[in-house]
């Protein structure tokens, strides 16, 4: 399946214009994140474009489906149905798209809660969603140019930030993403960190299906 055609059956399957243009978003921050850090721009991209195949689903669909695939649901998760879409959408990627590689659907499954064990890839895909574009607050462009130069005090950040946000609602913070936060709140003055590292990022490439995913 060409990039074209994975858009396509994307969009397809997502059915929603709002939801299909953060998807493309997300798919063009993780290549441009792993471009920066050496990983594979390619898995990165396929992770973003797949990471919210189940994101519209009723509650009603996701207790289903996972319960018809025998998928443990813990009781956070009972609770809030919604990050189940994480786990789920990595079963869809390799049920509909075929998807096989490990690193691929690992990062398709953590991007909502984080885990304890990211590697590059996973953090990648969790801090492309979590600073897209689109995402409007102040923090937003410094975040991301932390996540360009150092991934690991970038999710130190991005964490901090999302248990701010979730305590000015009122809601809990997962027990996974406070596993995760085990693994970074260890990390010493990310800012000026980031302002001291040497970024490697490489410019920007245009790939065949870009201009298609946005405009088609």
């Amino acid at each position: 399946m060409s990039f074209s055609e994975l858009c396509n059956a994307v969009r397809a399957h997502i059915g929603q214009d709002h939801r299909y243009a953060h998807t493309v978003r997300v798919a063009r921050l993780a290549e441009t994140l792993a471009r920066c850090h050496r990983e594979d721009p390619g898995q990165a991209r396929l992770a973003g474009m797949l990471h919210d195949l189940a994101r519209l689903y009723s509650t009603e669909r996701l207790l289903q489906e996972c319960r018809e695939r025998g998928m443990s649901i813990d009781p956070f998760e009972l609770e809030n149905p919604i990050v189940l879409h994480a786990r789920l959408g990595a079963e869809l990627a390799h049920e509909l798209f075929g998807v096989d590689d490990p690193a691929v659907l690992s990062a398709i499954r953590k991007h909502t809660l984080a885990a304890p064990d990211m590697s590059p890839l996973d953090e990648i895909v969790f801090l492309a969603d979590g600073l897209e574009p689109e995402r409007d607050f102040a923090e937003r462009p410094a975040l991301v140019s932390l996540a360009k130069r150092n991934l690991s005090k970038a999710m130190h950040e991005v964490l901090l930030s999302n248990f701010r946000y979730l305590a000015s609602r009122g809601q809990t913070v997962s027990p996974q993403t406070l596993a995760a936060w085990e693994t970074y709140r260890d990390v010493e003055d990310p800012v000026q960190a980031a302002r001291t590292s040497a970024s490697v990022c490489k410019p920007h490439e245009t790939h065949e299906g870009d201009a298609h995913c946005l405009t088609s």
